[in-house]
């Protein structure tokens, strides 16, 4: 016999975890399990990140990166505060070292300023006053940028979940799903499953996922580690805030920056190389069906192909620590070679499109009873509350529990109002 639920969410990140707290509040009487392959939340993404709560500096006005992220800083606050999480509002200062980076730096204020982020100019006498040990010609200034842990969030998240009646089964991973008119069959390393709705929120392998379920995900997930320093032989005042350089506009990530920690301490990174396994966080991790992935993707080749300059300087400074540094001393120039020690990598699920095209907003792939959330980049950690609103409001609009499970109690089963149908299905929200 297979095991039952209203909705089953599969992968126990942030956003998998703030999804199942969202749909629980709305309705106290859905049964709601939550399925994770690790033994743990967060175990992946979502606890190998640089801790910031982003302000919303850089998306592209209208994006759901720029709402979502909006919205998510404020929410993520909140949280914290209500629960007990450690969490700090350093603000951002993102400091241009050249003319050219001044320029940059001008229109991103002005992105910012569209976005309705709160920004402010900084000038060279002010950025030594504020940051003694930085140098630059000039800054923006987030002051709602912040730090926190990502990961005890979501510990927390499933501590409020399970507390309330929710379930959670850890170790299982998903091996298939297939779609009928009145449910979802799910098999599981752990057995057989059914469930009226299925939410997939399983990050560095969301398109394996949404392939698993019969469906074209339209992108391949690379995987790119990104590589961290923890800073040794540093005042306790190094810098006051979080410290970033202007972004280069040819290069698609945002450079290595200087952080402090929610638990004391400094690290500066991430860079952005090729990872050989989709879980791989030290070098030698390798796979070769996740390599066969990647290397058999003509998406990846032209990505690379449009990004040689940018893949030529991410892994010269892998290979040289010196060279590492050297992006570090364009705006604090007193670290020293020594003072860079070893510390956690994080592995991003960059989702590209088979045009080589990197995809730089939030993904959703919808039918009749699943959701899938595809591509989740930065700022998915900041961004998870509003996601998880937004994933409800989807499956609401569908009524995509209208329909009760065989043998389940039809009280239960209330369904949230529909205004869409099954014509939503096989669609993709983007």
């Amino acid at each position: 016999m297979a095991d039952t639920a209203d909705i089953l969410i599969i992968g126990g990140g942030i956003i998998g975890v703030a999804t199942a707290l969202e749909l629980q509040g709305r309705d106290p009487s859905l049964r709601i399990t939550l399925m994770e392959k690790e033994p743990a939340p967060a175990t992946h993404q979502s606890g190998h990140n640089s801790g910031v709560i982003h302000a919303g500096v850089y998306y592209a006005p209208g994006s759901m990166k720029a709402r979502f992220c909006r919205e998510g800083v404020q929410a993520t606050r909140d949280f914290c505060a209500e629960h007990g999480v450690p969490i700090e509002q350093p603000g951002k200062l993102i400091v241009a070292t050249s003319e050219i980076e001044v320029e940059r730096m001008q229109a991103l204020g002005a992105r910012a300023r569209q976005n309705g982020i709160e920004i402010e100019d900084v000038d060279q006498a002010a950025l030594r006053d504020m940051e003694p040990h930085i140098n630059g010609l000039a800054a923006l200034y987030a002051p709602a940028t912040g730090i926190t842990d990502f990961k005890r969030i979501t510990q927390v998240m499933a501590e409020i979940f399970v507390s309330r009646g929710g379930d959670i089964r850890f170790g299982a991973a998903v091996l298939s799903g297939s779609e009928v008119e009145t449910h979802v069959s799910v098999r599981t390393t752990k057995g057989q499953f059914q469930a009226g709705q299925v939410i997939t929120c399983a990050g560095l392998h969301s398109d394996r996922v949404i392939r698993a379920f019969g469906q074209k995900p339209g992108y391949r997930v690379i995987p790119f580690r990104g590589e961290f320093f923890r800073l040794l032989n540093q005042p306790e005042d190094l810098v006051r805030h979080l410290i970033y350089p202007v972004p280069d506009p040819e290069r698609p990530f945002l450079g290595v920056h200087l952080t402090r920690k929610i638990a004391g301490g400094f690290t500066v990174g991430p860079n952005a190389v090729l990872a050989f396994r989709r879980e791989g966080y030290r070098l030698l991790d390798i796979s070769v069906p996740d390599m066969l992935d990647t290397f058999g993707f003509l998406g990846f080749w032209r990505m690379l192909t449009q990004n040689a300059g940018s893949a030529m300087s991410e892994l010269q400074a892998s290979a040289s620590k010196r060279a590492y540094l050297k992006r570090v001393h364009r705006y604090c120039s007193g670290i020293r070679l020594a003072d860079l020690a070893p510390y956690p990598a994080g592995v991003r699920a960059q989702a590209v499109a088979p045009d080589g095209k990197i995809i730089d907003d939030f993904l959703f792939v919808q039918t009749v009873r699943c959701l899938h959330v595809g591509n989740a980049p930065s700022p998915a950690a900041t961004s998870a509350i509003p996601i998880a609103r937004y994933i409800v409001e989807q499956v609401a609009s569908a009524e995509r529990i209208a329909q009760p499970m065989p043998g389940a109690k039809p009280e239960r089963h209330q369904p949230i109002p529909l205004s869409i149908g099954r014509e939503a299905a096989h669609r993709e929200v983007r």
